[in-house]
């Protein structure tokens, strides 16, 4: 090897090494980034000049990466759906409480039952009616938080699909610089890196698969297989409802005019914060609804009254309950929707109303047709009785509500309180199991595409013995010249 080729491997070495450590010098700067991936210097030889730096590469690993995408969205949603199910568990308030439509029911039936016992006392009977009215208003509060529990998921998805057309813009123009510099053999890896949060960003709102192009561009699809960018972003579209009742039907979310939400998307996503939001809106929360709805239809019907006379004509009508539908008393197991928030106490027995309670013991709040007591005596128990009969007897439910189809009131109102524990403590059990595969998957991911602060030093003082290498042939070239040129002169 003469003097000159060996000059210029050296000096191509001093210069690879300084860009070598360079990219040393970014990983060092980003070691705490969970968000950065390790850069890999490539250098390669070049026959008679040395060596350079042929391009830098990060460290990936594709399946570990898309593992951490799934993993970040079923524990988004999985969270979303969590937050509300702590929302919804207001309305059974504390247990120490008897706060719940179940305690409080089981209060009714023992003032009916006090009731029953002294049926002369008035005291008694207001006390039984101001049961009742805890009873309505207790429901009353419950549809009120659900129905807000509800409007509260609408409006998170509207932020969602917000930020998600926020994120696919930002994506691509990250996405056209990696395109760029691919094409021109620019240093493209910071790009990438600031791309893979992107996604990671993406994958919480809503699950995502992407496909990566031999251009280095990419596309993103939801986890059912909608486009949601292509080249260029897909628009998000969801109407926001602004007041939510019982029976209200909550909008879909498009992508790019295909639903990805609610019982018209034939492509529906299952992961990411608008999926749980969504099953929160339109699922959870509306069956939870059906439960507070059947158990104020079971109260309505057990104090309705019945025609008295001789040779009944009459419809039975709503007693001490009535409903928005009154004097009407609601099919038998068929979910009227929104009946929980209209439930009340007929103003004629509310004291509070200028009512009468004893009307509770004799009847007749639907006029002389539906009196019971007709010789209007201090002891009559038979209208209480029957009362408590209906009120402890076997009803039948809609089977939409999830719960039994044949029950006692007391046992589905217990029934639905359970229903909504067991719901949510499920959904707290799957949210740690969510995260803890979150928590292991990025742990993975980053063992083997994160910066190691150990390996960059250890890579540090090699590329430090490198230089000096480089650096003593130069000096002993130089030495060498200079004999040579004495010996010449």
């Amino acid at each position: 090897m003469s003097l000159s080729t060996s000059l210029n491997t050296a000096i191509s070495s001093l210069a690879t090494t300084a860009e070598q450590t360079s990219v040393l010098s970014r990983n060092v700067a980003r070691a705490g980034d969970t968000t950065a991936s390790r850069k890999n210097a490539e250098v390669v030889t070049i026959p008679g000049y040395g060596v350079r730096l042929a391009s830098v590469a990060r460290v990936v690993n594709t399946a570990l990466f898309n593992n951490v995408l799934v993993s970040t969205s079923t524990a988004a949603g999985q969270d979303a759906i969590v937050s509300s199910l702590e929302k919804l568990q207001q309305s059974l308030s504390d247990t120490e409480l008897d706060a719940s439509p179940a305690a409080k029911l089981q209060k009714l039936s023992d003032a009916i039952q006090q009731l029953s016992a002294a049926p002369d006392s008035l005291a008694t009977a207001q006390s039984a009616v101001a049961a009742a009215r805890d009873m309505a208003r207790t429901l009353n509060e419950a549809t009120t938080l659900v129905q807000n529990v509800r409007a509260e998921a609408d409006a998170g998805i509207a932020g969602s699909v917000n930020t998600l057309n926020t994120l696919l813009s930002r994506f691509e123009s990250v996405n056209a610089e990696i395109v760029k510099g691919t094409r021109s053999g620019a240093d493209i890896t910071d790009y990438e890196d600031q791309r893979d949060q992107i996604i990671m960003q993406i994958s919480e709102e809503v699950g995502v698969k992407t496909i990566t192009r031999s251009d280095n561009s990419m596309a993103i699809y939801t986890d059912s297989g909608v486009t949601l960018f292509d080249t260029t972003p897909r628009t998000i579209t969801f109407q926001q409802t602004g007041t939510y009742a019982a029976g209200t039907t909550g909008n879909a979310v498009y992508a790019d005019g295909v639903p990805i939400t609610g019982p018209s998307a034939t492509m529906g996503v299952t992961s990411g914060r608008i999926a749980g939001l969504a099953k929160v809106r339109d699922d959870i929360a509306v069956t939870y609804q059906s439960q507070l709805d059947e158990i104020a239809r079971g109260l309505i019907t057990a104090f309705s009254e019945s025609d008295q006379s001789a040779v009944p004509s009459l419809a039975d009508a709503t007693g001490l309950f009535t409903w928005s539908g009154s004097p009407a008393v609601p099919a038998s197991g068929t979910i009227v929707a929104g009946l929980a928030g209209s439930i009340s106490i007929n103003a004629l027995v509310d004291p509070d109303q200028g009512g009468d309670a004893t009307l509770l013991r004799d009847g007749g709040i639907n006029g002389a047709a539906y009196l019971y007591n007709t010789d209007g005596a201090a002891a009559f128990t038979d209208r209480i009785n029957e009362q408590l009969d209906k009120l402890g007897g076997t009803q039948s439910f809609d089977a939409t509500t999830k719960l039994s189809s044949s029950a006692t009131l007391l046992g589905l109102a217990s029934a639905s309180a359970g229903w909504l524990s067991e719901t949510r403590t499920a959904a707290n059990e799957e949210a740690e199991y969510r995260y803890t595969l979150l928590d292991r998957s990025s742990e993975a991911l980053n063992k083997v595409t994160g910066i190691n602060l150990d390996e960059e030093m250890t890579l540090m003082l090699e590329l430090e013995r490198t230089y000096q290498a480089s650096s003593k042939l130069i000096s002993t070239i130089n030495q060498m010249l200079d004999t040579l040129l004495a010996a010449a002169g």
